[in-house]
């Protein structure tokens, strides 16, 4: 399961009720970071989420409604005493500019917490603490940008009438074989954990898609993740200019959500000009289950079993 608490949600400049683009992905333990704009770090203490489980930060692009909150977020892990290293991914183009902009900030180009740059190409991957997150790639507006996948490892339990038949006490004995241990029974049988798990059940799947001028090359990539988190700029009155601008429309990710097969349609990045029902309506006519999302926003993502095409 990913728990999703929306920060910002605005497109290139801030509203009154919506902030930057920025995507706080809970995943176990992990707290991920999707995009930091501007007002990000106030955002996240606002939701109550807390600094101190921020390990990785995932940038989309180098854009800077995406990644000027960097700057004030390092500066608050250092007031608050935050030692530990973070991790800034993206593209070498986006990370490249992020260590330049983040370099200009403190003397001597050394920025007060422990940071990792890590350049990322598509197709490759962060795995650990029960997720793998692949990368794929963005057309927007000639950046070399990045949209992410978040993958739940596929969790394989134990049944527990196999469990009764064989004689297994409970506590810690199941205790040993749901970490994968072997242990000997009272009578001197050794079990297995292999012996008495079930067919591995499917882990949550996650898509996010930052800004983007076109969705044909985004379908197989997110094909039949069980949420999609994807920008819808404008409407198709204004395609248009969503075209001239490399954004999309409410109508385009309701499209690519049907023809990826997707569970479920979290639109953002959000323009003023526009009403959210006039967003969410549009982006309907094509899929079902939409959401047009607000600043602190919370949503879980879960496996949902479905004929994924």
């Amino acid at each position: 399961m990913f728990e999703l608490t929306f920060l910002g949600t605005a497109a290139s400049t801030p509203a009154k009720e919506r902030g930057l683009p920025a995507l706080l992905v809970g995943a176990g333990g992990d707290r991920i970071l999707v995009d930091c704009g501007e007002g990000t770090t106030r955002q996240l203490l606002r939701a109550g989420a807390g600094l101190r489980r921020l390990r990785h930060v995932l940038l989309t692009h180098a854009d800077l409604d995406h990644v000027l909150g960097l700057g004030g977020l390092i500066a608050t892990l250092d007031l608050v005493g935050r030692h530990g290293e973070l991790a800034i991914c993206g593209s070498r183009e986006t990370v490249g500019f992020v260590e330049r902009y983040l370099a200009s900030l403190w003397p001597q180009g050394r920025p007060p917490v422990p940071l990792r740059f890590v350049a990322l190409m598509p197709g490759q991957a962060i795995a650990g603490g029960g997720r793998r997150i692949d990368c794929f790639p963005v057309c927007h507006r000639g950046t070399t940008s990045l949209g992410y996948r978040f993958e739940a490892t596929p969790r394989r339990h134990l049944l527990d009438n196999r469990l009764d038949a064989l004689g297994v006490p409970a506590g810690p004995m199941r205790a040993q074989l749901a970490k994968g241990e072997a242990v000997v029974l009272a009578d001197g049988r050794r079990i297995d954990p292999e012996s008495v798990r079930g067919p591995p059940a499917p882990g949550a799947s996650l898509a996010v898609v930052g800004d983007a001028e076109e969705t044909r090359s985004l379908v197989a990539a997110i094909r039949g993740a069980d949420a999609l988190v994807i920008e819808a700029t404008f409407l198709e009155a204004d395609a248009a200019l969503a075209a001239e601008r490399g954004h999309l429309t409410a109508a385009q990710a309701g499209r690519l959500a049907a023809d990826a097969g997707i569970g479920q349609l979290y639109l953002t990045h959000l323009s003023g000009r526009y009403e959210a029902a006039a967003v969410a309506a549009e982006a309907r006519r094509f899929f079902p289950d939409v959401r047009v999302m607000n600043d602190l926003d919370r949503v879980s993502v879960v496996a949902v079993p479905r004929v994924r095409t």
